[in-house]
Formats: structure tokens, sequence, C-alpha cells
């Protein structure tokens, strides 16, 4: 991943200094238009997002997934978990197919999700990550292939706060990727990620679903990001009951999310130290 700057898919989807009252008409119906493609009754593919107060950042992931090429019929949804900011104004200005969750909690927003997807396969995504054009169907092809394949996880990067380069981003990133190569053989549920994981649908209602123990929130914790048990880890080891996880490696599928929970540890460099730290220290249980 370049350390210089951003992929050229993803500067039409930045929309740089505008919030989503500042768009305009011409630009809403343009968005409207190009997300109505993703709103098959019949879809192949359901892409699901989770989204909390996040008015000014899901216009800009629909608009990014809005440009994804694919050969499959495709649905997004997104489901409000109890916003109270704009975000359902949003989601009904650009005809988005969505669903109101009134208990708070990532686990339950992506369980209604798959409570109502139609897609044969899951993708879940983000309202602060940009998706390249063949994120779609690079996530969906080990799963088509192979029946063996029950969920898939790809490769992520950082977009930089306004003024910063990626220089310590890019460290991160690299030193994340050999974590994840590290715990691929004894804990690689810890690689799976709710910004950037698929799954085939039925296996994954089969299994267990995204149901946790407590209520996964947001918690400010330096060095971390959540308490409590992820939604997204369990939802991983519930699909190794039945089969395989494989990552998605191609540069092509590496999606780019908002730094802005490492940012809550101060800076760049602490996160860094902070969960490099934390890595560390579980090494023995990644390799034993």
């Amino acid at each position: 991943m370049s350390l210089l700057g951003l992929p050229k898919w993803i500067l039409p989807h930045l929309f740089t200094n505008k919030r989503f009252e500042d768009l305009t008409e011409a630009e809403i119906q343009a968005l409207r238009e190009r997300i109505s493609r993703f709103k098959h009754e019949t879809p192949d593919v359901s892409v699901v997002i989770p989204a909390w107060n996040e008015e000014n950042n899901i216009y800009r992931t629909l608009s990014s997934l809005s440009a994804s090429r694919t050969r499959y019929n495709v649905e997004i949804v997104v489901v409000n978990n109890n916003s109270t900011d704009g975000t359902q104004n949003v989601l009904d200005k650009l005809g988005v197919r969505n669903y109101l969750q009134t208990v708070q909690g990532t686990p339950f927003a992506r369980q209604m999700g798959l409570d109502n997807a139609r897609g044969k396969f899951h993708l879940c995504a983000d309202s602060d990550t940009f998706y390249p054009p063949d994120w779609i169907d690079l996530m969906v092809e080990p799963m088509a292939k192979n029946a063996r394949v029950t969920g898939v996880y790809g490769n992520y990067a950082f977009i930089p706060p306004d003024g910063q380069g990626r220089l310590g981003l890019w460290f991160y990133e690299k030193f994340a990727g050999l974590m994840i190569q590290i715990r691929k053989k004894n804990r690689e549920y810890l690689n799976v990620y709710g910004f950037n994981m698929g799954f085939v649908t039925e296996v994954g209602r089969r299994t267990g679903g995204f149901k946790v123990s407590g209520q996964r929130i947001y918690a400010n914790i330096v060095g971390s990001d959540f308490q409590n048990e992820a939604e997204d880890g369990r939802m991983a080891l519930n699909l190794k009951k039945e089969g395989d996880l494989q990552q998605v490696t191609s540069s092509k599928a590496t999606v780019f999310t908002s730094p802005r929970r490492l940012l809550d540890d101060g800076s760049i460099s602490k996160a860094f130290f902070n969960r490099a730290k934390r890595q560390l220290q579980g090494m023995r249980d990644y390799l034993s």
C-alpha cells in the first residue's frame, strides 16, 4: 500500500470539506441514481452497513459502493442504529433500503441486517470506510468457487487526517499485516473485522450469527477499540464450525477506513505503540 497518497479510485468519493447538507441537488441526484443499481429484489449479494450518527460519513461510503463493478445482483442495506443526527434523512434522500434498530450496539445492528438480508452471500461494511470498485466480486469469489470457504476477510488501510501524510499509518498497516499472518494458525478469528468481511448468509444464520454475550460499546480504551466480546470475531468463530476462513489478499480489495479510533490514543504513533505492546503480549497465544 502506498505510503505517499491515496489511490485514484477513492478521490471522487471524498467530497472534501463537504457535509451532506452542502451537497448540491445534482450531486444528491447522481448519488441516488447510482445507488438505485444496487436495490435488487432477488440479490446474489447483500452488502449491509450499520450506522450510528454517521450523517456526514455514510454518504461517502455509499458513493464508493455505488461505483462498484460487479457481475452479481447486489442489494445495499443500512441498519440505522438509533441515530440522533441526520443519518435517516441521508438514507431517505438517497433512496437506500434501511431498517431502524433501536437497541444500541453493533451486534444488534449487524444481526438485524443478517436477519433481513436476501443475498446468498453477505458482505459487511462500515459507514466510515471506502470500498474499491472490485471489492464485492473479489470478496465473493473464494466462497463462490469453494464450498468449503464459509467466510472471508480482507486487508485495510487508513485515510490520513487532514494535513497529515500516510507515513505513520503505512508503518501501522505493515505491522498489522504481519500480525495477521502470525494469528492465522491459531487465532484467525482475531483477523476478521466487521468493516471488511463476508460469509455465506445461511451458514452465518445457522451457526449463531452476530449474537454475543453483553453489548459491544465503543469505550475509548487506549490501545484497544471496544469493550466486551466482538461480534465480528464471534461470527468468525461460528463460521469455522462448518468450514474455513480465507483472507482476500488482492490489493484491489483493500478498503480505506477512518483512523478515528487510532486517534483516540492521542496520535498515530501512540496508537501504534499501544497496540503493538498489546499484540506482542499475546504472542504466546498466537503461536501455541
